[in-house]
């Protein structure tokens, strides 16, 4: 069975933690609180298997605390990720900025590909959904982006989230089909 860890990191207040609990179905969390370092949910999706085979996969979602006091932790977060979803409120400006620094840290530095990671542009309730004025800069305009409004349309979020888990399973079956034929070889 494959096991796929999933970073979610992402500036303060960016909804990473209610994005995380509704996605992985865990308990919903109505005051907030900052994130201490890290919470890991760990899930399965009926959705999702190993390439078409059949074969379950579980999911270890880090959920990241987005305040820099914790940068000492993040090379131990980092560690043997086989995806990141970078999540920013996309209402306040300064957070679209900061996103290029996660970008950075946790993509560029680590050598993951663009595939590998997927943005969520996040809408706080109540909040308005612009989704058509949002423009990043390079690199980010280059990454998956998708928009999140659990009031309005959760299910799209949802769905989202599960073609990108299943792009990282195909790409993690895919690379140890390499490794095993290898061996043979």
């Amino acid at each position: 069975m494959l096991k796929a860890k999933i970073l979610f990191v992402g500036p303060c207040e960016s909804g990473k933690t209610v994005l995380a609990n509704f996605l992985t179905e865990s308990s919903d969390i109505t005051e907030y609180s900052p994130t201490q370092g890290v919470r890991i949910l760990e899930f399965e999706n009926p959705h999702v298997t190993s390439n078409n085979k059949g074969t379950g996969c579980e999911f270890e979602l880090w959920d990241c605390g987005g305040d820099p006091k914790f940068e000492s932790c993040w090379p131990a977060l980092m560690k043997d990720a086989h995806g990141v979803v970078i999540v920013f409120n996309a209402d306040i400006p300064s957070h679209r900025k900061e996103t290029e620094m996660w970008y950075s840290c946790f993509v560029q530095q680590q050598s993951l590909q663009d595939t590998q990671c997927m943005l969520i542009a996040h809408h706080k309730p109540g909040s308005g959904d612009d989704k058509g004025s949002l423009s990043l800069s390079p690199p980010l305009n280059k990454l998956k982006l998708v928009h999140s409004n659990l009031e309005d349309d959760p299910e799209e979020i949802r769905m989202e989230f599960i073609k990108y888990l299943k792009s990282i399973i195909n790409s993690m079956s895919e690379s140890r089909d390499r490794e095993e034929m290898s061996i043979m070889t």
